[in-house]
């Protein structure tokens, strides 16, 4: 069996900024504070861990344990919204290569992203691909986007071959830390 790893954001699909401005438009909801994102880097991170970390710069106190639940309502909620008002894509081979790979005898897709699991569901099924996913490795999961897809799931090593295979951006994979040559697949 393959695994077949895909990120989401600008390897599956561009959403036009939907996710940013969801996050953004619940963390001013909660806090008050407009554009409450601006000094986190998102990319190649969680979104728990880009939650934990504007929550730390604006000072707000009772951390992620506090104020997780009441974001994620928030986001999810804006975040149907602003998935309709931006003029998002799947990228170039989509569906087309996930048609092709669930065809194969042998072959399993899933995700390895930094999203909210079921922002990454909404957006899936937003653009129409959910159905080639049964499962993931997700972004509130994990805080450390490196351990994301190893603390998930099982790798099989035959000799020095991984037996999972990543597609996608930024994720960086432990495989090697156990004496497997990691193969990655990048979708530009």
């Amino acid at each position: 069996m393959r695994l077949i790893l895909f990120d989401i954001d600008n390897t599956l699909l561009y959403t036009g900024g939907a996710g940013g401005l969801g996050m953004n438009l619940a963390f001013q909801e909660m806090f008050g504070i407009s554009d409450g994102f601006a000094s986190v880097e998102f990319s190649g991170r969680t979104d728990l861990f880009i939650l934990s970390e504007a929550l730390r710069q604006h000072g707000i106190r009772g951390g992620l344990e506090a104020h997780l639940q009441g974001f994620l309502r928030s986001y999810h909620y804006h975040l149907e919204q602003t998935l309709e008002e931006r003029n998002g894509h799947l990228e170039p081979g989509f569906p087309h290569l996930l048609e092709a790979l669930q065809k194969r005898d042998g072959v399993r897709l899933g995700l390895a992203t930094g999203n909210f699991s079921q922002a990454a569901w909404m957006k899936l099924e937003h653009y129409g691909i959910r159905q080639y996913f049964r499962d993931g490795a997700f972004g509130d999961e994990i805080l450390d986007r490196a351990e994301l897809v190893g603390k998930r799931f099982d790798f099989e090593i035959e000799g020095d071959l991984l037996q999972a295979r990543e597609a996608g951006h930024a994720i960086v994979d432990e495989a090697t830390e156990r004496g497997a040559e990691a193969i990655i697949i990048g979708i530009p």
